[in-house]
């Protein structure tokens, strides 16, 4: 059993000294925590990062999105069917090839080969479709 001392880890909580005997688990556990925090901020003083290099979790991502309200859902629902709606106003083949390439996420070359046309028709019936799409918007 190792002693520690409360006060070193929780300043705010223990403001005199308060001993504690805790693991040789724990303790190495402390230990490994100290050791990566040292590590970080090595990594932050050489890289001279003003940012996080904590990219794996996702916490900042997390943190930089607000949460969506309900109106922001709806907004985001009723412009979906909106965009849909359009889509399949266009003429057959386009709105067929472009709900092929962004809603089902084919390729060009997928989808010419799907039809048997050529990709460069397939190509331009989306540039066309999205030409009438930007201007219905």
């Amino acid at each position: 059993m190792k002693k520690i001392n409360l006060r070193e880890f929780y300043p705010d909580i223990y403001t005199t000294d308060f001993f504690v005997d805790v693991t040789e688990e724990v303790m190495e556990t402390i230990r490994a925590a100290e050791r990566a925090e040292a590590a970080y901020e090595r990594k932050m003083y050489r890289y001279k990062a003003q940012y996080s290099l904590d990219c794996e979790n996702g916490i900042e991502n997390a943190i930089l999105m607000k949460p969506q309200t309900p109106e922001m859902l709806l907004e985001e629902k009723q412009l979906r069917e909106q965009l849909y709606a359009a889509v399949m106003a266009l003429p057959e083949k386009q709105a067929k090839r472009i709900y092929a390439r962004y809603y089902l996420g084919m390729r060009v070359s997928e989808i010419a080969t799907a039809e048997g046309v050529d990709q460069s028709r397939v190509r331009d019936s989306i540039r066309r479709g999205l030409k009438q799409l930007a201007k219905y918007f």
